[in-house]
């Protein structure tokens, strides 16, 4: 009996005569690019820095008041910001003196960018809360 089964041939399974060749989605060029912008706005307070200077100019010591910012991480994430040229920083001619940053034109090409990603950002919010309720529903 055992002899029978291991001799019984088995259907040969149709293979396809396509290749499959997988293609990368982002090329090396566009990966790059992503993890530029990621080095560029990563941290807590790029993003919040920015969202407000897409407002309008605003004071060192009111960005401070606004994003509830200590004075030394928000002077440490402005120079980051600066030297990528995201922002301008301009001294007042006042007494006492003041600064005034200021989005670059470089700085609000990120506009859209980051209008998709709080885009993203609400409907995955959205999903997920759609989900735990129907989880926490089921039990």
């Amino acid at each position: 009996m055992l002899q029978e089964i291991t001799n019984k041939k088995r259907p040969r399974q149709r293979m396809s005569k396509k290749k499959v060749t997988s293609k990368p989605i982002y090329s090396a060029q566009t990966r790059r690019g992503i993890q530029d912008l990621m080095e560029i706005i990563s941290g807590k307070w790029k993003l919040p820095i920015l969202i407000t200077l897409f407002e309008k100019p605003y004071k060192f010591k009111e960005l401070c008041r606004k994003l509830k910012i200590s004075p030394r991480m928000l002077t440490r994430e402005l120079q980051d910001m600066e030297m990528n040229k995201l922002i301008t920083r301009t001294v007042c001619n006042t007494k006492p003196t003041t600064v005034e940053y200021a989005v670059t034109q470089i700085g609000l090409t990120l506009k859209k960018v980051v209008a998709e990603m709080g885009a993203w950002g609400i409907a995955y919010r959205k999903k997920m809360s759609a989900r735990h309720n129907k989880d926490v529903s089921h039990k």
